[in-house]
């Protein structure tokens, strides 16, 4: 008998994913949707007897989706996929509802032993037909970094003891016009202090930058259990504390699922050692047309916000995309 699901990611990539992860003969009905909306459209419409649900979308995120689920009484089984591994949001959905938690990126036999678990048939020996899902390297390029993003946030929220609000991060190709534009928003914003550090690995090299607004430093030093006066000194301790995290582990999150390492070179204080603009003129022939990562985050009931910026350069882009297209594939 086929069983009718539903896969709702934002990202075709992650979509796709999903989709090659499901079981080789499992006599299946996939419905896509791009946001919690469309899914519970579908499940309302009955196609979707199992749910595979991301967390962080725009329209209506996981949480929410959950939430209608719940207050609607809708008949589905839900098992939440996110790149969102924090602790407490795998205690948020269950709360809500959800049978499991998959981290990404998608194991299959994860997929498979939870199937089992809960009593779905995935042995029918049914011959499924081709699933085709459309993507390309920039939405590839967002599921990497979403799901970097998650291991770096799920790190500060250990740090700080507190829940960090993950949104989609932003990928974009820039010339060395817009790039330059960015960077020099970047100097001219009052009130932010921040942390950069080159990168390189694989023919792929870049900037990460963290920038964060110095009120936040208020709230972080409570957090981390600081009582003395919060001066310049004690702000650029923290800084290159969560720097460290944020930075260090979105980079290893990225080289893992790329199957590369990256050398990281010293951090270098913004605004005091150099102008963020004077990264580009530094190795200008390196950068062309870039490709920028844009991740913010933000600690749940606290005035804490940062983001997190990296650029690659333009001689790497083809190197990117070589590594990017290796993670594609037919489901």
């Amino acid at each position: 008998m086929t069983t009718p699901l539903i896969i709702c990611d934002d990202s075709s990539f992650a979509r796709k994913q999903m989709a090659r992860a499901l079981p080789a003969h499992w006599d299946v009905d996939v419905t896509f949707a791009a946001n919690g909306q469309e899914a519970l459209e579908a499940i309302r419409n009955g196609k979707g007897e199992i749910l595979f649900l991301d967390l962080n979308m725009p329209v209506m995120d996981g949480y929410q989706t959950l939430a209608a689920i719940r207050r609607e009484d809708l008949p589905v089984m839900t098992i939440v996929v996110s790149g969102d591994v924090q602790p407490e949001a795998h205690k948020r959905v269950t709360a809500l509802g959800a049978l499991d938690f998959i981290r990404k990126p998608v194991d299959p036999e994860q997929v498979s032993e939870i199937l089992r678990r809960y009593g779905i048939d995935i042995e029918s020996r049914a011959t499924r037909q081709h699933i085709e899902v459309k993507t390309d390297l920039l939405d590839a390029a967002q599921e990497v970094a979403n799901i970097a993003m998650g291991r770096a946030g799920d790190l500060l929220a250990r740090l700080l003891g507190a829940f960090v609000v993950l949104p989609v991060p932003r990928v974009n190709h820039l010339d060395a016009g817009e790039l330059q534009m960015l960077l020099e928003q970047v100097d001219q914003d009052k009130g932010t202090v921040g942390v950069c550090q080159g990168f390189i690995g694989a023919g792929i090299a870049g900037e990460a930058m963290l920038v964060f607004h110095e009120s936040s430093f208020t709230d972080i030093a409570r957090l981390m259990k600081y009582d003395g006066e919060i001066d310049e000194a004690v702000q650029l301790e923290l800084l290159m504390d969560i720097s460290g995290i944020l930075i260090g582990a979105c980079l290893k999150g990225i080289a893992d699922q790329l199957d590369l390492c990256f050398s990281q070179g010293h951090p270098i204080i913004l605004g005091t050692h150099v102008k963020t603009a004077d990264l580009i003129e530094r190795n200008a022939p390196r950068w062309g047309r870039t490709l920028a990562i844009e991740m913010g985050y933000t600690i749940e009931g606290h005035d804490i916000s940062c983001d997190l910026l990296l650029l690659f350069t333009g001689d790497s882009i083809d190197a990117l995309n070589e590594r990017l297209s290796c993670l594609g594939g037919n489901p």
